[in-house]
């Protein structure tokens, strides 16, 4: 089940549980972008492929936001944006003992 936290014409903000790859991997396991590609598809009935692109990833035990664009041509102006500091990535890191 996909937790989507915002989504607009551009973009798809979901939350990664942990231990989910982001990306496709070795382990055939189901991953997010898989996941938010069935979301669009089933959404908005769509026949073939829905585009998802990676504005970020993070690593499979991490769990957190995840930003997901929803449109191909926005790759080169978010990339723009990242490097003009306009848009900015802020981490905050819990640590739980177990």
């Amino acid at each position: 089940m996909l937790n989507v936290i915002y989504e607009d014409n551009h973009i798809l903000v979901v939350i990664k549980p942990q231990n989910i790859p982001t990306q496709k991997d070795e382990s055939c396991d189901k991953c997010m972008v898989d996941m938010v590609e069935e979301y669009l598809k089933e959404k908005y009935n769509k026949p073939g492929n829905a585009y998802v692109g990676l504005v970020h990833r993070l690593d499979r035990p991490t769990g957190g936001v995840m930003v997901l664009q929803k449109q191909a041509k926005l790759q080169q102006d978010f990339l723009s944006k990242l490097k003009m500091e306009l848009l900015r990535k802020n981490i905050l890191q819990l640590l739980t003992e177990n």
